[in-house]
């Protein structure tokens, strides 16, 4: 597949944080050749956060030629928002975005053979998996698919609290009863047991917003926990699509250089089994990538950074 502009993120070296060359590179292949080209994964990212357009997901499904599509739903702001809706429809506390975006789509997903991995299950991945269950039963389609939990900590409240847990950086002491919802960071293990054992589909509660894509690639390519190159390689791509167009040129500085803000392309990171990285977005798709919007993407979250 021709890709009109895409940023190559190249490893030369040991550091992560010295090695990697970037530059704009005219076209990228997802398949393996005769003459020696490696295997590729192309992964697409269909969300940032709980509320974004469903729009992506037939872009990247019918344009991006990706055999896995990831979508990140979660935030702290978003699991205390779930717990509140948990609260009062126990049913819920899942995002209904992964479903509804994802839902008319279920037989040209099975067809395709694309994996799905989510951290849509929220504080309630039971109910989600139930009723994905139900929607792809409607589209004539079955799907193997896997619930990830464990990372509710609401059980261990008063232990915690007993303990004398405090926050990490103030210092100020357990909340206690007023904690709303508590949940631990799980990384890309789980997912990867997941899909090493066959699912289709992976449905997470509180996973690290890059394990998303860090596990696919781990699978594919069978990555050791030891191989922190290549691991670090898979979680800066994951952290790069992980905010779904923020990288393509919806939170961009030029904002003003964005053309196609009402069809704005969602991102695609293709890797090779060496962690040569290749961030795209699908063809005739609105938006903008440039060292610049995949650099701010990079920067975006670290709290406190200097350049010497």
């Amino acid at each position: 597949m021709s890709v009109s502009k895409a940023l190559l993120v190249r490893k030369r070296h040991n550091r992560l944080a010295q090695s990697h060359l970037l530059r704009l590179h005219r076209s990228a292949s997802s398949n393996s050749s005769d003459n020696g080209e490696q295997r590729r994964v192309r992964i697409g990212c269909s969300s940032g956060f709980w509320g974004d357009t469903a729009t992506s997901v037939p872009q990247l499904i019918y344009g991006g030629n990706i055999q896995y599509l990831v979508s990140d739903y979660l935030s702290e702001i978003t699991m205390s928002l779930l717990a509140a809706v948990r609260n009062k429809r126990p049913e819920l506390g899942f995002c209904p975005d992964f479903l509804e975006s994802t839902a008319p789509h279920l037989a040209e997903i099975k067809r395709r053979g694309i994996r799905v991995v989510t951290n849509g299950g929220g504080i309630n991945s039971s109910a989600c998996v139930a009723m994905l269950k139900t929607l792809a039963k409607k589209s004539g389609v079955e799907f193997r698919i896997a619930e990830v939990t464990g990372d509710d900590l609401m059980a261990h409240r008063e232990a915690l609290e007993k303990a004398g847990v405090t926050e990490m950086f103030s210092g100020k002491p357990f909340p206690g009863a007023s904690v709303n919802s508590m949940n631990a960071y799980y990384g890309a293990g789980p997912i990867l047991n997941a899909l090493n054992r066959g699912a289709d589909i992976v449905v997470t509660g509180r996973a690290t917003d890059s394990a998303l894509a860090l596990a696919p690639l781990m699978h594919e390519f069978g990555w050791e926990a030891t191989d922190f190159d290549k691991l670090a390689a898979g979680s800066l791509a994951g952290h790069l699509i992980e905010c779904g167009a923020q990288v393509t040129g919806g939170n961009h500085t030029d904002w003003e250089k964005v053309e196609g803000f009402d069809n704005m392309g969602f991102p695609i990171a293709e890797l090779s089994a060496d962690g040569e990285i290749v961030i795209s977005k699908p063809p005739g798709t609105g938006g903008l990538l440039t060292v610049g919007t995949v650099a701010e993407q990079m920067l975006y979250e670290i709290g406190q950074w200097s350049v010497s």
